[in-house]
């Protein structure tokens, strides 16, 4: 190594290199690289084109990034914006983690309910192969124990669909339910985020009540401004 090299490379133990800090936090490197891509990592201090090193404190922060992926079943996205309202703050990050997990079982409470398949297809206008066929991508579940309530109101919405003479016949299926599907992934992750910003300042048994009061009227806020985004776009198209 070239004097410039020495000079310009971290003195040991002040940081650590890609490979070393995957140990200390237990993660293959693969990971700590993959954080890296997900930018749930600040950029390391490179010191060459090929060669960077990380503070310790680093692994921490995975072990908090694995813990939350796997334990509380956040995807990355989530986990990153997170670490983005906490400004990095390892016990900031716990604590909102901690809100929005009591904001999602308390919301998820009511998905618990079942209406089973048979009850389904006997009220609504829809054909098995429907059904079958929204599982397929997604859109629902398969069925097999029922339908939760977000489900049903999804079935009966196709049905009113259908009715209206939004069907086959006129080119719209279940691969479009899906697609719109799709696009409100971006949406809901921000509204959990907002939610979980808005509840951290509150402790749990706060947010669960406000969570049991406000579902129904923040369904209908959501509601009533995508009808307004819609009618804002198609007006735009007009121009």
């Amino acid at each position: 190594m070239s004097a410039r090299a020495r000079k310009a490379a971290p003195e040991r133990g002040e940081l650590l290199k890609i490979s070393a800090l995957a140990e200390r936090a237990g993660v293959p490197v693969a990971t700590v690289r993959h954080y890296l891509r997900e930018g749930l990592l600040p950029e390391p201090v490179k010191t060459s084109r090929n060669m960077a090193y990380y503070p310790p404190e680093f692994a921490e922060r995975i072990r908090v990034i694995k813990q939350l992926q796997e334990e509380r079943f956040m995807p990355l996205r989530v986990i990153r914006e997170l670490f983005a309202t906490a400004d990095g703050d390892l016990d900031r990050v716990r604590e909102l983690a901690g809100v929005g997990q009591t904001v999602l079982e308390r919301a998820l409470e009511r998905e618990r309910e079942r209406t089973d398949r048979a009850t389904v297809l006997a009220r609504l206008d829809l054909p098995e192969r429907a059904l079958d066929r929204l599982a397929e991508l997604g859109v629902i579940g398969s069925g097999e124990d029922g339908y939760s309530p977000s489900e049903v109101r999804i079935l009966e919405a196709i049905a009113a669909f259908r009715a209206a003479g939004w069907n086959e016949s006129t080119g719209f299926g279940a691969r479009d339910v899906a697609r719109l599907k799709r696009g409100l992934e971006p949406v809901i992750a921000d509204e959990l985020q907002l939610l979980i910003e808005r509840f951290a300042a509150l402790d749990a048994d706060r947010a669960a009540e406000l969570i049991d009061k406000g579902a129904a009227t923040f369904a209908d806020l959501i509601g009533a401004l995508h009808a307004k985004a819609l009618t804002d776009a198609l007006e735009r198209q007009k121009l």
